[in-house]
């Protein structure tokens, strides 16, 4: 028993060291050291896995607990470090389009504002937002094991069926220039979702401003 335990306890920095080093890097707009997803996901299953491989029936020696160890890292960084990889090469792509990019769990979504999408009232794209989308084609295309929701909004001005409408034709403009672009088809969900979902008030311009626009949001497969 007390040379498990010893294995044990020599599991859990050797497993941290093997998981965190590497893992630390460096924000580019804050210039702070973070720990990535990937470790915070691998250094959990790194323990777990080394101290699987420590405990396990047998000789209990160290390099069943190494194994374990490493089995753990790679089962706990998997969809975490593939949208980790994906979230910073669209921050370097999206910086100075106006585009912006926001991380929720394992999801991304990348937030068009109607100033740089669309005019008022029409579907039709703006030559501000090539930029951005060209740089979301290039991502998309190196990371191809995401879905893409793209979801399109109005303001409340006009009626609802007309919103409905106009909301539905901006998330088919924006997926069809991915599309154009190499992105597969099948990968692409759009779905309008008129004055709904608003982000800001509709009673100034200003809100309604705000409230024109188109979400792109990747979802990992579970392949990732």
């Amino acid at each position: 028993m007390k040379s498990i335990k010893k294995q044990v306890f020599l599991a859990f920095p050797l497993a941290a060291a093997v998981v965190l080093s590497g893992c630390s890097t460096t924000n580019p707009y804050s210039g702070e050291q973070q720990t990535s997803s990937l470790a915070k996901g691998a250094g959990i299953g790194a323990l777990v896995g080394g101290v699987a491989g420590a405990t396990k029936s047998g000789n209990h020696r160290l390099d069943k607990t190494l194994i374990g160890a490493a089995v753990g890292a790679a089962a706990g960084s998997g969809i975490g470090y593939y949208m980790d990889a994906q979230e910073a090469k669209l921050r370097q792509e999206m910086q100075g389009t106006g585009v912006s990019v926001n991380r929720v769990g394992d999801q991304i979504q990348l937030n068009m504002p109607s100033a740089i999408t669309f005019a008022s009232d029409s579907s039709e794209l703006s030559s501000q937002i090539y930029p951005a989308l060209n740089g979301v084609i290039n991502v998309l295309k190196e990371y191809d094991d995401t879905m893409v929701n793209i979801a399109g909004y109005t303001d409340s001005t006009g009626t609802a069926s007309y919103n409905q409408r106009l909301s539905e034709l901006r998330a088919q403009s924006v997926g069809n220039y991915l599309a154009r672009g190499g992105v597969n088809f099948n990968r692409l969900i759009m779905t309008g979702y008129g004055a709904s979902n608003f982000v800001a008030s509709n009673d100034t311009a200003q809100g309604r401003a705000q409230n024109r626009r188109v979400t792109v949001t990747l979802v990992p497969t579970q392949g990732s």
